[in-house]
Parts: structure tokens; C-alpha cells; sequence
């Protein structure tokens, strides 16, 4: 450790939660903050463009491109995971809807033991973070550094499709983060001015110009290093060659529901029976480190349309692109301004349910097929309605394939573990299936592209989604916030067991919530900042040394 540079702070991962993290913790000047990323810059100019997210998708220079174990529930089939590698991670390539989650998904966390993760308690840090184009609110912030957007336009196709919904009988909601869920609306999105609004540009980007934050990317952190149960420093690798940062106040890991769980593993941190099967010495046992992992699982139902007024034609005609390329370079206008995910209903599988099981995300294209190799539309006019399981009861895990740092991890979803799970998915293609019915899509809609006017009976459904279905690409839960033996930190995110150590990002949700899971990822790194700031007020001889000390 000698001659290494020493911070306040050292932040593993400039994703959604580690850039917010470098932001808040760098913001009075008293702090000295290192911002570890193992990818580029954000400079890529599909990750600006809304609908550029297609483009991104399989990207190996922006893009881990994980990929699971084989399904056993799903025919032994492998999940596709992208995530990001670059600043702003996965808030750089993903689908940019802004979705907070029920309230009851919070209230939930805190009758499981973690105290001030209660609606109430979160919602100021949802407003905080939040710049919403409808303005303050009971329930949204105005001014913050996150700017929510509606969408660019009424589109033709996403008209029909709301109104569709309403006559299916599903109530209008023109807030999903409002008053209540329930209901079908149009999205917003964490855009401005029609372009991508990452953390990277929301947080990171202002934070840049301050002397006391050190942004490093292809900075690929390989451990945390570890002095007398308390975290010290990070090891980590550059095209230079293997450095070391010494954090004389704490080391905080924000790499995302895989990376966070993989940095702990390496550094010895984690189940003692694994660690030993990979070779890698035990510092702390701790049983849930991996554990835990959730996602959200949907399938696609699609329909071929008579009318060339969705996105297909987009990916299939070189002028139609040339044509949108002028139109959003000229004007931020057409197709590429928009995410092309419109509108959106929450509704339940049951009626008996207390709240929303099911999201319905209803595109304005439809695809043969969304894998490593690219997303490929059909080669006609279509839509896709996609019910997306919001709580399910499979549990998977995250473990290292081998101690090397620069290996990928292993991933097991166990998806549709459990009756119910596969019942609400069926229930959700159901509903699909009774929208594309409606009067306002009647006539518009041609045939069933998938699963098919054949696939009728449950059996006959259940088949399709094993063959089909697939991860909604939400993980989270594997550091689980918590007490007792299967939890990795606790409701300050402090990892039980070691000193100046915390995990801040998805990973850290004992459950996961209702909806899309940047948004509360944000809501986790603001709070977090609090709480840290907090802890080095309450205990300054754990403080790190003052920039003039460091220097």
C-alpha cells in the first residue's frame, strides 16, 4: 500500500448508483472521491439517441454481455444479459422508463427489518433525485439533477394501443408513480431534450469539473483489500497496469446486481465452501454474498398490423432510416426521439391480489427474436404487448466461475420455479391477447405473429414460454439488505461484518419492486449518500485524511 493514493472515498462502478454516489459525496469539497469504472467514456453517440438503445444492445465496447447458466424451467435455454460498461452503466443503454415501483414494495422491505426503507422514508429521496416535466408535486420533484420527460409525441400506433387498453377494461393512470399503479398510460422516460438522460450525464457529468473527484475508467477493480476486518483500498487494473487506491474513510461498491456480488467474492467476502472451491482465501464468511437474485421474467406476444405506422419498417428500410436520421439530426424529431415503449398498463393476474403482479409494456414494434446477436424486427408492420411478471418467487444466484477478476460470473435465475409464477405469465398473455381484440386495433390488426392463434390451452401456453420466455433484465437482490445470516448489509448498506465497507446499488433490495428498476437504483445512491455523509459526521476520527493531508 505504500505510495498509494489515498481518498476519502472510493467508489467501485460509475453506473446508476456509483455515479450518483461520486456526485453527492464529492459535492461539498471536503471529500476526496475516486469513481472506478472498468468502461469508457460515455462518448458513443447511439447512447444520446433514445432509440439508439438497439443499437447498444450487443455492443461489446459499451456492453458486458453476460450470459446465464442454462434455464432448467425455460428447456435449458441461456438468458442474454446486458449490462453496461461505461460510464453510467446500465442507465446508458437501457430502455430509459421511469418507474419507481408500488409503495407497497417499500413498506414491504421495512416489515422485513430495514428500517427507513419505508415509503415515506424513500419517496423524499424519489423527489430529490427528480427534474419531472410536470413539475413538483406531492409525489415529484422539480430541479433535481434527473430529468423525466413525457413522451415527444402522441404517437398514431401508441394512440390506438391506449385506447385499446381502456376498452379491454383497464383503467386510465396518467401517473404510474403517482397516487396508486394500477392502470394503463403513457411512459416517461429519463430523457431531455429528446436525448438519453443517464446518470452519467445527470450527476457525473456537473460533478467532472471539481479537483477533489478522480474519475478513472477502463479501471477494471479486481479486490477490495482488507486490514483487520476493516476495507482499506481497492486493487484494481488498468491499461497501465495494476494500481492501488487506499480509502482512509470507506470503500463503497455500486457494480450492479453481478459485479457488486462478484467484487466481494474475489476479495474474500462471502460463502466460505465457494470461496474454497475457487481457491480464494476466506476473510469473512458471509452466506448470502450471491444469494438471493431476482428478476422480472417476461415473453413477447406480437401482432402483424396492415398499416406501416410502427418501428419494423424503421429497421427493414434504408431510407426510412435516412429519412429518421435527418429528421432527429435536424429537428430531434421522428422515431429515433422516442423509445419506441409508449405505453404501459399494471394490472393483477388475480383479482384477489392486493396490488399489481404484471406489467404490461406494449411496443411499438415486434420482433422475431432479442439476443446477444441483436434485436430483429419482423420484416413487416407489427406490435408487441409483453406481460412482464413483477413478483416472482424464483430465487437464483451469482457465484464466480473462477478467480479471475476479468472472468465473467456465473448467473442462475431459476426462473418459474413455482406454479404461480408460470400461472401469472399465462394470465398476462391472456390479457395481451384481449387488448389486441379491441375495437380500436380491430382494424388495424391482421394476424398472431407469436405465439400464434394455435397456441390456445394453458398446456399449450406454458410450452411457448419455456421455449420463449425471457429474463426482463432487472436483477437485483444479491447483497440483500437485511438482518440475520442470509443478509450481506445492513439498512445502512454497511456490509455486516467488515468496517468501512458498504454495497450501494440493486443488489442491495431484499425483494424486488414492481416496475422498472432505475429509478429506485437512484433513489438507493441518494439515500445511501446521506447515510454515509452521515456516519463520517458522527465519527470523524474514521474520516479520511483533508485534501491538503492527502496531497
Amino acid at each position: 500500500m505504500e505510495g498509494a493514493d489515498i481518498y476519502d472515498y472510493i467508489v467501485t462502478g460509475a453506473g446508476s448508483a456509483g455515479c450518483v454516489l461520486a456526485a453527492r459525496l464529492s459535492e461539498s469539497g471536503r471529500h476526496r472521491v475516486l469513481l472506478l469504472e472498468a468502461g469508457g467514456k460515455d462518448s458513443n453517440p447511439w447512447i444520446h439517441v433514445p432509440l439508439g438503445y438497439v443499437r447498444t444492445f450487443c455492443n461489446p465496447r459499451v456492453n458486458w454481455m453476460f450470459d446465464s447458466e442454462p434455464e432448467p424451467n425455460l428447456n435449458n435455454r441461456v438468458m442474454y444479459q446486458p449490462r453496461g460498461k461505461v460510464l453510467g452503466g446500465t442507465s446508458s443503454i437501457n430502455g430509459m422508463i421511469y418507474m419507481r415501483g408500488n409503495h407497497a414494495d417499500y413498506d414491504e422491505w421495512r416489515q422485513r427489518g430495514c428500517e427507513g426503507w419505508d415509503w415515506d422514508s424513500v419517496l423524499p429521496y424519489f423527489r430529490k433525485a427528480e427534474d419531472n416535466e410536470r413539475g413538483a408535486s406531492e409525489f415529484h420533484g422539480s430541479g433535481g439533477p434527473l430529468r423525466v420527460s413525457n413522451q415527444p409525441y402522441e404517437w398514431e400506433i401508441g394512440k390506438l394501443l391506449l385506447q385499446a387498453c381502456i376498452e379491454a377494461g383497464i383503467k386510465p393512470n396518467r401517473d404510474f408513480n403517482g397516487a396508486q399503479q394500477e392502470g394503463c398510460g403513457y411512459y416517461q422516460t429519463t430523457t431531455t431534450n429528446r436525448r438519453r438522460w443517464s446518470t452519467a450525464a445527470a450527476y457525473l457529468r456537473p460533478a467532472r469539473k471539481r479537483p477533489n473527484l478522480v474519475v478513472q475508467t477502463r479501471a477494471h477493480a479486481m479486490r477490495v483489500l482488507i486490514e483487520n476486518g476493516r476495507a482499506v483500498g481497492v486493487e484494481y487494473r488498468t491499461p497501465r497496469g495494476p494500481q492501488t487506491a487506499r480509502a482512509s474513510g470507506e470503500v463503497i461498491v455500486s457494480g450492479g446486481a453481478y459485479g457488486s456480488p462478484q467484487l466481494l467474492l474475489l476479495s474474500g467476502i462471502g460463502p466460505a465452501e465457494h470461496l474454497h472451491d475457487m481457491g480464494i482465501g476466506v476473510i469473512h464468511d458471509l452466506p448470502g454474498v450471491g444469494s438471493n437474485l431476482q428478476d422480472h421474467f417476461n415473453t413477447y406476444c406480437t401482432w402483424r398490423i396492415s398499416r406501416s405506422i410502427s418501428l419494423n419498417e424503421l429497421h427493414h428500410s434504408i431510407p426510412r432510416q435516412l429519412v429518421a436520421g435527418a429528421q432527429y439530426v435536424l429537428w430531434r424529431g421522428g422515431p429515433m426521439s422516442g423509445n419506441g415503449l409508449y405505453v404501459g398498463a399494471l394490472v393483477r393476474s388475480d383479482p384477489s391480489l392486493e396490488r399489481p403482479d404484471l406489467q404490461m409494456n406494449i411496443s411499438a414494434w415486434s420482433t422475431i427474436d432479442r439476443t446477444r446477436d441483436g434485436i430483429i424486427s419482423h420484416p413487416f408492420p407489427g406490435f408487441a404487448i409483453s406481460p412482464v411478471h413483477l413478483r416472482p418467487e424464483g430465487r437464483g444466484t451469482v457465484r464466480l466461475k473462477s478467480p479471475d477478476p476479468f472472468a465473467p460470473p456465473e448467473i442462475r435465475f431459476n426462473f418459474l420455479r413455482s406454479d404461480y409464477d408460470m400461472r401469472a405469465v399465462i394470465k398476462g398473455m391472456r390479457i395481451a391477447r384481449n387488448i389486441a381484440r379491441q375495437n380500436a386495433l380491430q382494424m388495424l390488426v391482421v394476424e398472431e405473429t407469436s405465439p400464434g392463434s394455435a397456441v390456445m390451452t394453458d398446456e399449450q401456453l406454458a410450452d411457448d414460454v419455456r421455449k420463449r420466455g425471457v429474463s426482463n433484465l432487472h436483477p437485483v437482490g444479491s447483497c440483500g439488505m437485511g438482518h440475520g445470516p442470509a443478509a450481506v448489509v445492513d439498512p445502512r448498506l454497511r456490509v455486516h461484518g467488515i468496517d468501512g465497507l458498504r454495497v450501494v446499488d440493486a443488489s442491495i433490495m431484499p425483494s424486488i419492486i414492481a416496475g422498472n428498476t432505475n429509478a429506485p437504483t437512484i433513489m438507493i445512491a441518494e439515500k445511501a449518500s446521506d447515510m454515509i455523509l452521515e456516519d463520517a459526521a458522527a465519527k470523524p476520527a474514521h474520516r479520511a485524511a483533508s485534501l491538503q493531508d492527502a496531497a
